[in-house]
């Protein structure tokens, strides 16, 4: 339990996962260690691991960086100018004022009409006046209460409130207590003059002679009920918001208030407090596990890793006592990563474990992306990559610094914590991250590597390897057919793997390829009394040197891997430590570096073979657990047709690739359009050609927008006068009259055209499209690359 089941499993037990280039010394006598330094490169700020954790990432659309996501408002209207809200403001006032005039005065005729219908005859006299105080009391609230409803009518017609806060309010808490005393004064004024009958109201309906020594406390506390409205509306304008609306760090500061002698432990919603342990009854386990926390020996891929032992522990109950025996031991560090290693050395990113994100950058606040993405950061994580990514860009664009290495550094950090395998290729000094980043570094071509490269990625059935290595050897040369290099290729492994139980070396191979003497006889001899082997080689025998024969093409493809640059690679008889796909099937972090510089036909051969192999091994996993990543810093001349159709299947294995070109011209003319619909997320860099713009226009597809035409039109007088006035305005501006005709439509455009794409991304910037596993989408985006942020 303490490995989580990473050292077991059959592909290790044959040699093909080795310990880390550079494991780490820990001595018997030594204890468990504590929490690693911080990265070199990590972010400055990080915050506990209690208030990490407890960070709310709700669920959003693909591509959105979930860590205290807050989903953007609703589009608002087109904010008013100024001018127009005092405008707006003043005519609406006056309005009011003409309206409330016209009521109050009686030129509006049956505007008491509902007042009668639904109060007593006998309040009122024939004529329609009132016949006694009953009357005049109800016309007094009748008429306040129009007051009020046209207030509030032509306030929200008007916007009072927005003016207030736009044109006095902003000028400081100055300006703002002076508009409130102002408003308030002139409602004060308003009641004090009964222009509002207000006063009468409450004043001249009293039977004061019976109240005789209470009328003094009534008055007053009528005083009170006339002006208290006003002094709350003066405090409202000024800026209070009553107890319950306390500031902001006030509000901060109750809330990061030191708990009492009574909170023992955190409350039950808290992660970082493993509330799911003490709900199965360990909370022993919880409590070394939250004392490790507090104590800042646990980072989070610690608790990642925890977590997820925690999650297999769900999934079989039986693992329960070795899951709480290693974190009762070792606390933090239980269930740790083969290699012994709890962080990466440098991280160049931000990463958000719990939401398995690398933050790539920010969505740009502008027209061209749609209003709820604009400003919200931008993200990767399995869900999207395991629709695998195809990103283009000319050299110089930050395609490994920004994208490849942020990714590759993510699935890592997810090795550590048990989730994923990854295996990252690049030219030899590509910048993919440090040695001790990785539990394996193969150096192909390099004396000093620790590692091979197993060049049958794995297999013990001759068949299948062969397909393999056709795919790599030929599968980018014209007019070969790759399935008869395959049956080439198998005529010669299966006879030799029968002889010696093993697959050739690649002198070997191409000795046979080559139709050798020696090399055939001693195969032959070696096979007596295995006919059907036998037959396998005379038959490859008959077939050296036909027209279609690929046996040729094959011994040149491998003569590129028979130099002296490569002696001591691709042993197949045990003496060296051959990596293998087949090693996907557990959390490990490999690192592929390529001869590019000198060897750029071997090295794109390998990196078709390594491409053929991921996808064979990815779909033969038992265990699909585990995302599978494989990442290419630079796929150029890299793609046939059966990895492109590989690369489709890999979602439904829970696996996916990164591939980066330089242009789409570096693959075959073919396979463009293929390799655009087999992947589900489409990146373009600045500076790409009209050309791969324009697969990815036809990539991304059209969309109705609305469009507005304006039209200017002279304007021709009929009437004297009128064309008088024309004249003149033109002799004083020297321009027509005109009027505007704006029609308004909808048309379906590109959501990036190729001229867009090659001229209107700027530098830093790149054009992301984004498909979930789930089938999720999400619509062209223009995002600033910001990895390090």
């Amino acid at each position: 339990m303490d490995t989580d089941g990473t050292h077991d499993g059959q592909a290790m037990q044959r040699g093909h996962v080795l310990r880390p280039t550079t494991p780490p010394p820990v001595p018997a006598h030594v204890p468990p260690p504590s929490a690693p330094p911080k990265p070199v490169h990590a972010p400055a700020v990080v915050p506990s691991l209690g208030d990490w954790a407890g960070v709310p990432r709700p669920q959003a659309e693909p591509g959105v960086w979930r860590f205290g996501h807050e989903p953007r408002k609703e589009e608002a209207a087109e904010a008013a100018t100024d001018r127009s809200l005092l405008s707006g403001a003043v005519i609406s006032f006056l309005a009011c004022v003409l309206l409330w005039s016209l009521l109050t005065n009686n030129y509006i005729p049956y505007a008491d009409v509902p007042l009668k219908l639904f109060t007593p005859r006998d309040w009122w006299e024939f004529g329609g006046g009132a016949a006694d105080h009953r009357g005049r009391a109800a016309l007094q609230a009748y008429e306040l209460l129009l007051t009020g409803a046209l207030v509030f009518w032509f306030s929200r017609l008007g916007s009072w409130g927005l003016a207030f806060e736009r044109l006095v309010a902003a000028r400081g808490s100055g300006a703002r207590v002076a508009g409130a005393a102002a408003v308030s004064l002139f409602v004060a004024m308003l009641l004090a003059t009964r222009t509002l009958p207000a006063d009468d109201l409450l004043f001249s309906h009293l039977p004061y002679p019976e109240l005789s020594r209470a009328a003094k406390r009534t008055v007053n506390l009528l005083f009170v009920v006339l002006y208290g409205p006003v002094v709350y509306l003066f405090l409202r304008l000024a800026g209070w918001r009553g107890p319950r609306g306390r500031s902001a760090p006030q509000a901060t500061a109750a809330a990061a208030a030191p708990a009492g002698p009574g909170a023992q432990h955190p409350p039950a919603d808290d992660p970082a407090g493993w509330p799911q342990l003490r709900v199965a009854g360990l909370g022993d386990v919880a409590e070394r596990l939250e004392a490790e926390a507090g104590g800042g020996r646990m980072n989070d891929v610690d608790y990642a890793r925890i977590r997820r032992a925690w999650d297999s522990v769900r999934v079989d109950p039986s693992r329960m006592r070795a899951f709480a025996d290693a974190v009762r031991d070792k606390g933090a560090a239980a269930c740790v990563h083969p290699s012994g290693a709890r962080d990466l050395p440098v991280r160049a990113a931000r990463h958000d474990l719990l939401a398995r994100q690398v933050l790539l950058g920010t969505v740009e606040d502008g027209a061209r992306n749609p209003y709820s993405r604009r400003g919200t950061s931008l993200a990767l994580a399995p869900d999207v990559l395991g629709t695998s990514l195809l990103a283009v860009g000319p050299s110089g664009t930050g395609k490994t610094r920004q994208l490849v290495r942020p990714v590759v550094e993510s699935l890592s950090l997810q090795a550590l914590a048990g989730q994923a395998a990854v295996v990252a290729v690049g030219a030899a000094g590509a910048q993919l991250g440090p040695d001790a980043a990785f539990d394996v570094v193969v150096r192909v071509g390099d004396p000093a590597s620790v590692y091979d490269l197993d060049l049958y990625g794995g297999a013990t059935d001759p068949d299948e390897a062969a397909t393999l290595l056709a795919e790599a050897f030929v599968g980018d040369v014209h007019g070969i057919d790759v399935r008869r290099a395959a049956t080439a290729l198998a005529q010669l492994l299966g006879p030799f793997r029968a002889a010696y139980d093993r697959f050739p070396t690649v002198p070997e191979l191409r000795e046979l390829l080559d139709q050798v003497p020696t090399a055939f006889d001693a195969l032959r001899r070696d096979l007596a009394g295995q006919h059907a082997m036998l037959r396998e080689l005379d038959a490859r025998a008959r077939q050296h040197g036909a027209p279609a024969d690929p046996g040729p093409a094959l011994a040149d493809r491998v003569a590129l891997l028979d130099r002296p640059a490569f002696a001591g690679f691709f042993d197949t008889t045990g003496q060296g430590r051959p990596f293998s796909l087949r090693a996907l099937e557990h959390p490990i972090r490999v690192r592929v570096d390529l001869p590019e510089r000198g060897h750029a036909d071997a090295s794109r051969m390998l990196a078709r073979l390594l491409l053929a192999q991921f996808n064979a091994a990815a779909a033969a996993r038992t265990d699909r657990s585990l995302f599978a990543f494989l990442a290419f810093d630079d796929a150029s001349h890299t793609l046939t047709a059966e990895t492109v159709r590989g690369v489709q299947r890999l979602r439904s294995a829970h696996a996916g690739v990164l591939l980066t070109l330089r242009t789409l011209d570096d693959v075959p003319e073919a396979l463009r359009t293929p390799l655009l619909g087999a992947v589900g997320c489409r990146m373009a860099f600045s500076g790409v050609t009209t050309w791969d713009g324009k697969r990815f226009a036809e990539a991304w597809g059209t969309e109705w927008v609305e469009t507005r035409d304006v039209t200017h039109r002279t304007v021709f007088a009929d009437q004297p006068l009128t064309r008088l006035m024309h004249s003149f305005r033109k002799l004083v501006t020297g321009k027509a009259v005109t009027t505007d005709a704006v029609t308004v439509r909808q048309v379906e455009r590109e959501r990036w055209s190729a001229s867009d794409l090659a001229h209107a991304v700027p530098p830093g910037h790149a054009v992301l499209s984004l498909t979930s596993v789930r089938g999720e989408r999400a619509a062209p985006l223009l995002v600033r690359l910001a990895g390090t942020s």
